[in-house]
């Protein structure tokens, strides 16, 4: 699978998502009016397609990017347990993952403390598998977003 056909079944799957892309990456918001400001547009799942961020995934191979999912604490204790606390010199958790392999869920490498997990290059199976992960992130930013407008019109 390819970040194309990623991105084009994310979009598919869940309803008033947007995907704006910069530098060749891809951010999906739950934005069912489009016009979220911008302090307000956090993804629900990221693709990164290169090493502008970290170079610990080694995404500046052929064909390599990374899947980020944002999920819930609940969501990311069920997988991985508690979130990591030691980073190395670079900003890297020590998760005990090797975060350049292909294929595998795994804590995110800067981000795992926020809850993210990620997966490089993931094969067909594993993004089938991820669904529920993806689903479970994209209703958190559902509620998220119904709550923030719950609030604004109080």
């Amino acid at each position: 699978m390819d970040s194309s056909e990623v991105t084009r079944r994310i979009r598919e799957a869940f309803e008033g998502v947007t995907a704006p892309e910069a530098n060749g990456d891809t951010f999906f918001l739950y934005d069912p009016d489009g016009d979220l400001p911008p302090e307000r547009q956090m993804p629900f799942a990221t693709i990164v397609t290169g090493d502008h961020y970290d170079t610990v995934s080694r995404l500046d191979g052929p064909d390599a990017y990374r899947l980020n999912i944002g999920l819930t604490k609940a969501g990311y204790t069920a997988h991985f347990g508690a979130v990591p606390t030691e980073r190395d010199e670079n900003g890297v958790y020590d998760t005990g993952f090797d975060y350049a392999a292909r294929d595998v869920l795994m804590p995110h490498p800067t981000y795992a403390a926020q809850h993210w997990v990620c997966v490089v290059s993931p094969g067909s199976a594993t993004f089938e598998a991820l669904r529920p992960l993806l689903a479970e992130a994209y209703e958190f930013s559902v509620r998220k977003h119904v709550n923030h407008g719950r609030r604004a019109k109080a």
